[in-house]
C-alpha cells in the first residue's frame, strides 16, 4: 500500500504537525519543522490530507498562532470548541513546494532527495532519501539504487566543503567525499 504523504511529497512539503488540544476554545498545540521554527509564522493556510484515500487534500486556515513554550499554538478557523479539534489531531501541515520562497544560497532538503550520490572516484553510492536533522550537522541518508556500487544504505553527514564537494540540482547529482568503504 502506497502512502498519501509519501505521494504528497512530490509536489507538497510538511511544513509542521498539529498536535493535541490547547484549552477549551479550540486551539491546538503546532509543531514546526521548519528551520528556524518560527517560519511556520509566515504561513496562515495550510493543506492537511484527508483520513482515507478518497478524500483529497482539505485547505485550513490558522488565524491566530503565538508562542507556547518550545512551540506554538493556533487557532484552527471553524475550531471553536476543544471536540472540534480531533479531527485535526496529529495532521501534518504541508504547503506545495512552489510556495516556499527562493533561495539565494543553499537548498531545501527536499531539492536533495532523489539526487544520485557519487564519490570522487566516481563510484556511485546511491541516492539521496531523506535527511535527518542532528545536533551536530544534518545528515544525508543514502539509498542504494539499481544502478549503485552495492546495496548498502550509508548516512553522510551533509558538511559543505568537507564531504559534500558538490551539488548539481540540475543534473541530478551530489558529489561527496565519501569512500566506499566507509
Amino acid at each position: 500500500m502506497v502512502d498519501k504523504l509519501d505521494v504528497l511529497s512530490a509536489t507538497h512539503v510538511v511544513m509542521g504537525r498539529i498536535g493535541a488540544s490547547y484549552g477549551i476554545k479550540g486551539w491546538v498545540k503546532l509543531f514546526s519543522f521548519t528551520d528556524p521554527i518560527d517560519n511556520l509564522l509566515e504561513y496562515k493556510s495550510f493543506f492537511t490530507a484527508g483520513s482515507n484515500p478518497e478524500q483529497g487534500l482539505q485547505v485550513i486556515e490558522i488565524d491566530e498562532i503565538r508562542a507556547q513554550g518550545k512551540g506554538f499554538v493556533g487557532h484552527i478557523v471553524g475550531c471553536d470548541i476543544r471536540e472540534d479539534t480531533r479531527n485535526y489531531t496529529g495532521k501534518e501541515l504541508l504547503q506545495p513546494k512552489t510556495a516556499l520562497p527562493l533561495l539565494q544560497e543553499g537548498y531545501y532538503w527536499h531539492q536533495l532527495e532523489g539526487l544520485k550520490v557519487f564519490n570522487q572516484s566516481g563510484d556511485e553510492l546511491g541516492s539521496v532519501h531523506h535527511m535527518l536533522a542532528t545536533g551536530a550537522n544534518d545528515v544525508l541518508v543514502v539509498q542504494a539504487s539499481a544502478t549503485s556500487i552495492d546495496k548498502e544504505t550509508r548516512l553522510i553527514p551533509y558538511i559543505t566543503g568537507q564531504v559534500v564537494v558538490k551539488v548539481d540540482i540540475a543534473a541530478g547529482l551530489l558529489q561527496v567525499a565519501w569512500e566506499k568503504d566507509y
